[in-house]
């Protein structure tokens, strides 16, 4: 009897474990559930009308930063000051490396084609653990070398390149990563926190930069520009200290309008 109930304790237990894994396991992107079209309200008469995006559509790929329910705040300001349609690939806990839940990766395979493509991450690969790489990672310097894939840098640099081939005329920009406060590295440039990999979150933001500066893909540096910091988070985060509430959205919307308008 004994060993039948340690039997079904063990069984239930790995019933708990696996629910999780199952559920993160069918996560995708769902493009159809995060469609954004101008609003009635947009204004009449935008301050970005002549500008080389306007009217154009854009997809966006990313982790819970760039599809929680609260970024339609920031995509709403665009789609009403750019007269666009933007489509969201993105997926909760997703990061650039291939081993980073559903990743930017995959989330581009499976694209459709489109004017402008914003690839916008990755706390996840920090978080995660992933290694940040090197600028070179998959890339003709090293052959497209696939056991690169499993970095940030590979990664990224995956991404542009099969975005190229989808759309070679498309604009490619890049956002970086956005502060987070639950820890002193996801706002503290200059901090010694570190993750399991060694690195801390400016390294992982700076490698980001490098990435885009060899394909010549415009950036915006979120992290530098964001005008939040702990004197002021609680006004623009979830209780989490992790993701932007509507204000925070609201916050940065403008300012990633104003560059998606030219791309700088």
């Amino acid at each position: 009897m004994k060993k039948y109930i340690f039997a079904i304790s063990i069984l239930a237990c790995i019933f708990v474990l696996v629910l999780p894994l199952q559920a993160q396991s069918k996560r995708r992107s769902d493009p159809s559930a995060h469609h954004i079209t101008p609003s009635s309200h947009k204004p009449s008469a935008s301050p970005y009308q002549g500008c080389k995006n306007y009217g154009k559509s854009i997809a966006v790929f990313g982790g819970s930063l760039s599809v929680n329910k609260e970024s339609d705040a920031a995509k709403q300001i665009w789609a009403d000051l750019l007269d666009a349609e933007v489509v969201t690939y993105g997926v909760g806990g997703a990061g650039f490396s291939i081993e980073q839940g559903y990743s930017l990766q995959y989330q581009v395979d499976t694209a459709g084609v489109y004017d402008v493509y914003v690839l916008w991450a990755s706390t996840n690969d920090f978080a995660g653990g992933r290694p940040v790489g090197r600028w070179k990672d998959y890339t003709a310097l090293d052959g497209y070398d696939e056991s690169r894939l499993v970095t940030q840098c590979g990664g990224i640099n995956y991404c542009i390149k099969k975005l190229r081939e989808k759309n070679p005329a498309a604009e490619i920009y890049f956002f970086t990563s956005l502060r987070f406060f639950s820890r002193d590295s996801g706002h503290n440039p200059y901090s010694a926190d570190i993750n399991k990999t060694g690195a801390s979150f400016a390294d992982y933001v700076s490698a980001q930069i490098e990435c885009c500066r060899y394909h010549g893909v415009a950036v915006l540096d979120q992290f530098s520009i964001q005008g939040v910091d702990e004197h002021n988070y609680q006004l623009f985060y979830l209780p989490d200290r992790l993701h932007m509430n509507s204000e925070g959205y609201r916050r940065i919307g403008p300012v990633q309008a104003a560059f998606l308008a030219n791309g700088h």
